[in-house]
């Protein structure tokens, strides 16, 4: 598996794309799963597939496995810092799932914390799931969010506004 250097433009999209496929073909070869590895590349994002029948334990237990597997290729893919294309790891649409989770427990805080008159704590989430949360409930004028803590203990705080 060869590095990218993601400064020499066009060229390198194409082995920014292979690098990642080779990887998570590698991985998925590795877990012995019956699955397909499927990377495509749109609006600054590159996203690598897995699709199988079996992807759970490369899913991992709330998602930790597949979170380390996207840190990684980050790191693998672009090894000088941050590429122009972030890099996004899916297993049979596992992301978009959790995401409408977090949209539907972001729906629940926010009207917790409306009843309450009290801010509420969501457990620790990885950025990415934070970022939803906050997007989310952005456009909302009667509750506002913020992050309280450390990584990996990071966690999104939704509080009815002063208003």
């Amino acid at each position: 598996m060869s590095a990218v250097d993601p400064s020499r433009g066009a060229q390198d999209e194409l082995e920014a794309r292979e690098v990642l496929q080779e990887l998570l073909e590698e991985i998925v070869g590795a877990l012995a799963l019956d699955a397909q590895v499927e990377v495509e590349e749109q609006a600054g994002e590159l996203t690598g597939r897995v699709r199988g029948s079996d992807v759970g334990l490369f899913i991992g237990r709330h998602g930790q496995t597949i979170d380390a597997v996207q840190h990684l290729a980050q790191r693998i893919v672009f090894p000088d810092g941050p590429g122009e294309a972030r890099i996004v790891i899916d297993a049979d649409g596992y992301r978009e799932r959790r995401a409408e989770l977090l949209r539907d427990d972001a729906e629940d805080a926010a009207e917790e914390a409306l009843r309450s008159g009290r801010p509420i704590e969501f457990d620790p989430l990885p950025s990415w799931e934070r970022r939803i949360v906050h997007e989310h409930l952005r456009d909302r004028g009667d509750v506002e969010t913020h992050s309280e803590g450390d990584e990996p203990d990071r966690y999104v705080v939704v509080s009815p506004t002063g208003d």
